[in-house]
C-alpha cells in the first residue's frame, strides 16, 4: 500500500523490506530461507499467493490478508502500523497510516480500533495505559496474545506488572531465607547428635 510502483514483491525485495532499520519494532536481519519458509507458511495459510507473469524475471508475491479477513483499507493500514512498529496510540497510527490510508480524524481511527477489537477473533487489543502516558496504546493480535509485562520490560515502563512481579520476587526470597533457616536448624541439630 505505500510502495504500490514495486509491488508486488520478489523475494530479495521482501527480505530487503524485512530487514529495514527504520519504522520497525522490533529491527530485525533475516536470512533468505527464513523469508522463504515464512512465505510458504503464509501461502499455506491461504495469506499470500504467488504472481506469475511472463515479463517477471523472478516470482513475486503479494499478500491477500484483506481478502481472507475481510478487512477495509483503513483496517488493513491499522494493522501494517501495528505490526511494523509495535503498540501505538490512536494519534500515532492516524499519522502513520498517512501514506497508506487517511483518516480524517483520531477518532475515525479509534472507530476502525474497535471493529477490530470485536467480534469472535478479534485483531486488535487496547493496553493498559502506562504510568506517566496520558493515552491507551492498541496492539495486534495476529501472532497471538500480547504478553503486557515482556512489552513494559522492552519499553524500560516501571508499570503494575513490574512492580507485581518484584513484590511476588520478594516474597520468594523471604520464603527462601525461611526454609534455608530452618535447614540450618536441622543441620546444627544433627551435628550435636553425631557429636
Amino acid at each position: 500500500m505505500s510502495t504500490p510502483d514495486q509491488y508486488p514483491l520478489t523475494v530479495n525485495a521482501l527480505l530487503n523490506a524485512c530487514n529495514q532499520s527504520t519504522n520497525r519494532s522490533p529491527v530485525v536481519r533475516y536470512e533468505e530461507h527464513t523469508v522463504t519458509e515464512a512465505l510458504t507458511h503464509l501461502r499455506e495459510l491461504g495469506l499470500t499467493r504467488i504472481v506469475y507473469s511472463t515479463s517477471n524475471r523472478a516470482p513475486k508475491h503479494r499478500h491477500v490478508l484483506d481478502e481472507e479477513l475481510g478487512l477495509d483499507p483503513g483496517e488493513l493500514a491499522v494493522l501494517a502500523v501495528l505490526a511494523l512498529r509495535g503498540p501505538q496510540t490512536a494519534g500515532e497510527l492516524k499519522l502513520r497510516t498517512e501514506r497508506m490510508h487517511p483518516f480524517a480524524t483520531v477518532e475515525d481511527v479509534e472507530v476502525t480500533l474497535a471493529g477490530l477489537s470485536t467480534g469472535d477473533d478479534p485483531l486488535t487489543v487496547r493496553l493498559p495505559r502506562r504510568p506517566g502516558q496520558k493515552e491507551a496504546r492498541h496492539a495486534h493480535l495476529l501472532a497471538g496474545p500480547v504478553d503486557v509485562e515482556l512489552l513494559a520490560e522492552a519499553d524500560g515502563a516501571e508499570g503494575p506488572p513490574v512492580a507485581s512481579r518484584r513484590a511476588a520476587a520478594d516474597e520468594r526470597i523471604e520464603a527462601l531465607e525461611a526454609r534455608i533457616e530452618a535447614l540450618e536448624d536441622v543441620v546444627a541439630r544433627l551435628r550435636t547428635l553425631l557429636d
